[in-house]
């Protein structure tokens, strides 16, 4: 579990953060209750090359890799270099199909999304292997994003963004994470439902901004102090995504350690996230293709290393 060292905020925040966390794990016990048992037990299913497998990639931009050559889908804007392509690639004999899309949410799991039709459509009995990476439109990444560079300008030094979401004295963004626990757990429960023998990994979000809690405005325009609170934002994303596979009899894909010293406040040639102002061909804060080719590593390691952990 990674711990909460949030900056600049009165120690009543910081305690009532701590307690959201815990309605966090909460939150994946419960939906976990409610989900029947994994249909999928240690045998059966595809998984690190193996013959003949089917594979799956559900997942938003952060999957479908948006500007980074080749485009093969202008509705979602889809790589093929994203990770689950070059994960595919790496699998002998393998039927892959790809319907991540630039935007999804968890409701696009069911719901078509321009021409993209509901991708668990694409979920079916004979699918092995199903990679999940979704919950960050959810909790409105893009939004959090907008608003903390606008309110950096008030005080460049300190922490407006904090402030702004946890002005109710509970932090909004916590609480957005919590709830889109059970969004994320009822997208599990519904792809075993459809591949009840399927490996099912459910992939986290890279290291957008440095570990270390360090800044770089005004290259990325957040304030001083906001880029330790945004970071641990990204570090309670995980934690939720991991804690709801560990409920839901999927595995978890540790994609934030291994991208660690390449976030986008490095070096254009260190960097495998892009700042809000690319320089490589990717989305704003999102990977580019060696932040996707990391993801495709992290998930091959799973595979490989097989069904053991979370």
């Amino acid at each position: 579990m990674q711990r909460d060292v949030r900056t600049g905020g009165p120690a009543g925040h910081r305690r009532k953060g701590v307690t959201f966390l815990a309605a966090l794990g909460s939150c994946a016990l419960v939906a976990a209750s409610a989900a029947p048992a994994a249909a999928h037990g240690g045998g059966g299913g595809g998984g690190g090359g193996g013959g003949g497998n089917r594979y799956v990639a559900l997942g938003d931009s952060y999957t479908s890799g948006p500007l980074i050559p080749r485009q093969v889908d202008a509705n979602c804007a889809r790589s093929d270099h994203n990770y689950p392509s070059i994960v595919a690639a790496r699998l002998r004999n393998v039927t892959f199909k790809d319907v991540s899309c630039g935007g999804a949410t968890t409701e696009q799991m069911w719901k078509a999304q321009g021409t993209n039709g509901p991708q668990l459509d694409a979920v079916g009995r004979n699918s092995d292997l199903v990679t999940v990476q979704i919950g960050g439109n959810d909790m409105g990444f893009g939004s959090i994003i907008g608003t903390c560079a606008q309110l950096s300008a008030q005080d460049p030094t300190g922490n407006p963004c904090q402030r702004h979401y946890d002005a109710s004295g509970v932090d909004q963004l916590t609480v957005a994470i919590a709830r889109t626990g059970p969004k994320v757990a009822r997208v599990l429960q519904a792809v075993h439902d459809r591949a009840p023998h399927a490996r099912i990994l459910v992939v986290g979000y890279p290291d957008l901004l440095p570990d270390d809690g360090s800044g770089c405005a005004p290259s990325v325009p957040f304030a001083t102090q906001d880029f330790p609170y945004l970071r641990d934002t990204g570090k309670r994303l995980n934690l939720m995504l991991r804690l709801v596979a560990r409920w839901n009899h999927a595995e978890y894909v540790d994609t934030y350690g291994p991208t660690i010293g390449h976030d986008m406040c490095k070096p254009p040639a260190e960097r495998w996230i892009e700042p809000l102002q690319p320089t490589s061909p990717a989305a704003p804060a999102h990977p580019n293709a060696k932040g996707e080719a990391a993801m495709a590593g992290a998930v091959w390691q799973r595979l490989t290393h097989g069904r053991g952990g979370h």
